[in-house]
Order: C-alpha cells, then sequence, then structure tokens
C-alpha cells in the first residue's frame, strides 16, 4: 500500500493538505494512515477469530477458570496480546517509513504510543464483540464494519474531500481518530486537539474492557 498508493498514486497526485493546512507530499500523508490501520487490523484480527476459537471450540476460558485467574484477567491477558500483535505491526511499519525517508517531524517518537493505544482501543472493541458472535459467517459483519473505516476515515484523502454530513460523520469514527493523531505527529502539528483524539482512543478501549468483562462472566460463569 505504502509503495503503491503512497509513491505510485502519489507520483500523479503530489502535494496534497495536510494538518495545520501545511501541504505535505501524499506519501507523507497516506503513511501515518495505512500506520493507524495497520494497528487496528493487527489488534482486531487477533482479539476476534482466535477468540472466538478459544471460547466456542477448544474451551479455553474453562480450563483457565480451574486456576486462581479470574474472567478479568482473561480479558486483560487477551486484549494486551492483541495490542502486542498491533504494536508490532506498528514497529515495523515505523521502521519502513524510516527507510523510505518519510520520517520529517521529531514527534513521530510518539507515533509508537499512539499506535499502541490504537491498538487497545480496537482490540477492547473487537473483543468484546467476539463474545457476541454465533458462528463463523457472523464473522462478515465484521468485514462491513472494518473495510467502509479503512477506506472512509481519511486514509486516502483530505475529510475536505467529503461533503459536509458524511465529513460529520467521519469524524465519529475510531479510525479517523487514530489516523488524523499519528498524521498530526508524523508531520509535527501538535496541539490541544490531539488530545480528544486520545481520549476517544481511551475511553473507546475502557467500555470494551468493560464489556468484555460482563460478557465472558455471563458466558463462562453461568
Amino acid at each position: 500500500y505504502l509503495l503503491g498508493i503512497g509513491f505510485g498514486i502519489g507520483s500523479l497526485v503530489g502535494a496534497v493538505t495536510g494538518p495545520g493546512g501545511q501541504p505535505i507530499s501524499y506519501s507523507l500523508f497516506v503513511a501515518p494512515a495505512l500506520l493507524a490501520s495497520s494497528s487496528m487490523n493487527g489488534a482486531i484480527y487477533d482479539s476476534t477469530f482466535n477468540v472466538f476459537f478459544k471460547l466456542k471450540y477448544a474451551k479455553t476460558y474453562d480450563a483457565v477458570l480451574a486456576t486462581p485467574l479470574g474472567v478479568g484477567d482473561i480479558a486483560a491477558g487477551e486484549v494486551t496480546w492483541a495490542l502486542l500483535r498491533g504494536t508490532l505491526y506498528a514497529i515495523g511499519f515505523l521502521a519502513v517509513m524510516a527507510l523510505l525517508g518519510l520520517v520529517v517531524s521529531p514527534w513521530l517518537i510518539l507515533a509508537l504510543p499512539a499506535a499502541m493505544l490504537i491498538g487497545f482501543a480496537f482490540a477492547a472493541v473487537g473483543m468484546a464483540a467476539s463474545t457476541f458472535v454465533r458462528s463463523w459467517q457472523d464473522f462478515d459483519l465484521l468485514q462491513a464494519i472494518i473495510l467502509p473505516l479503512f477506506l472512509f476515515s481519511a486514509t486516502f484523502y483530505p475529510i475536505s474531500a467529503y461533503p459536509g454530513p458524511l465529513q460529520t460523520l467521519v469524524v465519529l469514527t475510531p479510525l479517523y481518530h487514530g489516523v488524523d493523531l499519528l498524521r498530526s505527529l508524523a508531520t509535527g502539528v501538535v496541539g490541544p486537539g490531539l488530545l480528544v483524539h486520545v481520549a476517544y482512543l481511551v475511553v473507546m478501549g475502557a467500555i470494551g474492557v468493560a464489556v468484555v468483562s460482563r460478557r465472558l462472566e455471563r458466558r463462562l460463569l453461568k
């Protein structure tokens, strides 16, 4: 994606408007957004398919509960593992950005913890969603959510390209907050407004963990 779209299509697009209204290269515009998407995918896939299999077929969590560990420990462990996978995706992507000369601001050093926050939020919500899944076919609904988020969260073009009502809808989506957070850090446009993105993702993750704990308690201790 980064080579094909960021540099390939980017050579045709030229400069675009980045955070703060400054013109930036299309490759620099796309790279942080793909980093956010990579963190999301790494976390959410590990916290959905794997969790569903362990919960319904392998009965892994039933075995865990035979030890001193509790439901809260299961939720924390799975979310942490999914977060670690998302973090590995982020580290690899940041290395590629550095090799391709897309490090233009020292604020990019905060991109890794920011990507980890994105991974935490999506891992928690993904695991919460997996507790409602009835069969493998239900994961088609997950794809129906993830793909539009990937395509329409200001990932490939500025949010100003959307019609007014759609802009409002995009701003409410979780990946948009991750994309704008990482893009601002990558370009060095840092301000108090970024705390809104951080708060959104923290609250999203906290709600996800709370739902997971309650749902697992119902399913495993009934």
